[in-house]
């Protein structure tokens, strides 16, 4: 347990289970109730939010239509490739998760691209069982018997799941391990689909298309590497896979609606910028 700017966050050690499709699991709550919002950004995984206390204001995806998803409490958000802007009053308490694109569409068993730049209510993906779920969660005062609790929910979910097709999941792995630098047509000769088949059921299993996947992971990858210090813009764009500085530049205001500078130097939490 650890207090992070102005909120107290817990976690512990993953149930090996669940390894395979996490990539976040951590409990927060505010340690002086104050309303605040934050930029999100593309990370390439999905997220769940438990919420035990206050929901949001709303969650809007910039550069999309629509007014924004209104009042929304626990919900599910797909990968995403724009960023988005979360509001919340004050008195927040919540379990977030990440999950691998894999991991999400074996959990919520619906193609992923239903998710891509969405938030939705969690029991419209999970069912009425959602609703259960986030009532016995915030009766239980212990954070590790919720952890418990969740940690069961989650493996019988998962192990009754689709199973993802091999090759994609094959070509998944080659994208990520590349972040994003893999050739598309090399990608696809390497599972042995036209680059066309591969089109379809990479984005019905991931979220997203592979080209997309492999903007949002150079992005990601940028992102570590200017946080750490140890390189310039320009040794980073080349490191990446950017053309250049300026399309480097271009593609920091197309997925966080900032520039590279500002990107470090902003506090992030949870997967936010903060505002």
């Amino acid at each position: 347990m650890a207090r992070v700017g102005g909120r107290w966050r817990v976690t512990r050690p993953w149930h090996p289970g669940l390894r395979p499709y996490l990539r976040s699991y951590a409990g927060y709550w505010e340690a002086v109730p104050s309303p605040y919002q934050v930029r999100v950004v593309p990370t390439g995984r999905a997220v769940v939010v438990i919420s035990l206390a206050e929901p949001f204001t709303q969650v809007r995806r910039l550069g999309a239509p629509g007014a924004g998803s209104g009042r929304i409490g626990s919900l599910v958000v797909g990968l995403e490739d724009r960023p988005a802007l979360c509001e919340h009053p004050g008195g927040q308490e919540a379990i977030r998760l990440e999950f691998t694109p894999l991991g999400a569409y074996r959990l919520f068993a619906m193609p992923m691209r239903e998710l891509t730049n969405q938030a939705v209510e969690l029991h419209d993906v999970l069912g009425p069982q959602a609703g259960q779920l986030v009532e016995r969660l915030a009766d239980i005062r212990d954070w590790s018997a919720r952890f418990d609790l969740l940690d069961s929910v989650l493996l019988a979910r998962l192990g009754h799941g689709p199973d993802p097709a091999s090759e994609v999941s094959y070509a998944w792995r080659l994208l990520y391990r590349t972040g994003g630098t893999m050739p598309i047509a090399r990608i696809a000769a390497e599972v042995g689909w036209s680059q066309g088949y591969l089109l379809r059921r990479f984005t019905e299993q991931i979220g997203m298309a592979p080209k997309t996947s492999a903007r949002v992971l150079r992005f990601h990858r940028a992102i570590g590497l200017l946080s750490r210090g140890d390189a310039s813009l320009a040794e980073v764009s080349t490191i990446c896979g950017f053309y250049d500085q300026a399309h480097l530049s271009r593609e920091f205001r197309a997925l966080a609606g900032t520039t590279p500078g500002r990107m470090t130097s902003i506090r992030r939490t949870e997967g936010a910028l903060a505002l």
